[in-house]
């Protein structure tokens, strides 16, 4: 029982910064399960498996709250169910450590964009080019390392000069399918799970859920996109000092 409550409120917290910023579930919920000696694709899995749960709440909470773009969740829905797929199967059978400094270093760059933006004025915006393979290498680098769906498409969507909680909104309610298509191949290709801690992860991510979803309607731009900025550089950072 001790476990299944420090699960909860590990999916609830990660769950809450995730909807309110959309990013960093997987990565929160990753590092946690690494650190007790779970293996890189079991934690993938597992990871993905809850999200199904915390994505789809909060995926209706956004729906709710006014904060999904439809041209930007039907340009990435398909490219990141497909590349979530293939990410899931090559993590299923290679590792995965030769990908983490690569994508760690690249979401450096855009949280410096995002905080480099935060201090000038553009006009709201739609931008809709590129969202396919977008969508496709987001999808499949969440797959191998666990998370990181949030950080590339929606920092880049934010950096491109989307509207800040439309980007968010709509990076979550695609992320609900991107779970799905990871864990279904995560499923078929290992097929062994701790349902204690998707039990946990789920459970506390479904409650925070809203809560992060009302917050990215409420929180002031400029300062939200600094703290976001900041975020994706330190959760970078880390990932490369921990090699």
């Amino acid at each position: 029982m001790t476990e299944l409550l420090l699960y909860a409120v590990v999916g609830f917290v990660a769950q809450l910064i995730d909807g309110a910023l959309g990013m960093a579930f997987g990565i929160s919920a990753i590092s946690l399960l690494l650190a007790v000696g779970i293996p890189p694709a079991t934690a993938s899995a597992t990871v993905h498996i809850a999200e199904c749960v915390t994505t789809g709440v909060s995926g209706v909470s956004h729906h709710a709250f006014g904060n999904i773009n439809k041209t930007l969740f039907r340009a990435l829905v398909l490219p990141g169910m497909l590349g979530a797929a293939i990410g899931a199967f090559l993590l299923s059978s290679f590792p995965s450590e030769v990908f983490r400094p690569i994508v760690a270093c690249y979401l450096i760059v855009m949280g410096l964009v995002i905080i480099f933006k935060a201090f000038r004025e553009f006009p709201p915006k739609t931008v809709t080019r590129h969202l396919t393979p977008l969508g496709l290498i987001g999808g499949f680098l969440d797959a191998v390392g666990g998370g990181g769906w949030g950080p590339i498409v929606a920092s880049n969507l934010i950096a491109r000069g989307n509207a800040i909680r439309m980007a968010i909104g709509s990076t979550n309610a695609v992320e609900f399918f991107v779970a799905l298509s990871a864990s279904l191949t995560f499923i078929l290709s290992l097929g062994v799970f701790d349902w204690r801690i998707v039990l946990g992860l789920a459970a506390g991510g479904a409650i925070g859920a809203p809560l992060g979803a009302w917050a990215c309607k409420h929180i002031p731009v400029r300062p939200f996109m600094v703290f976001v900025g900041c975020l994706i550089v330190a959760l970078s950072l880390r990932t490369l000092v921990a090699g």
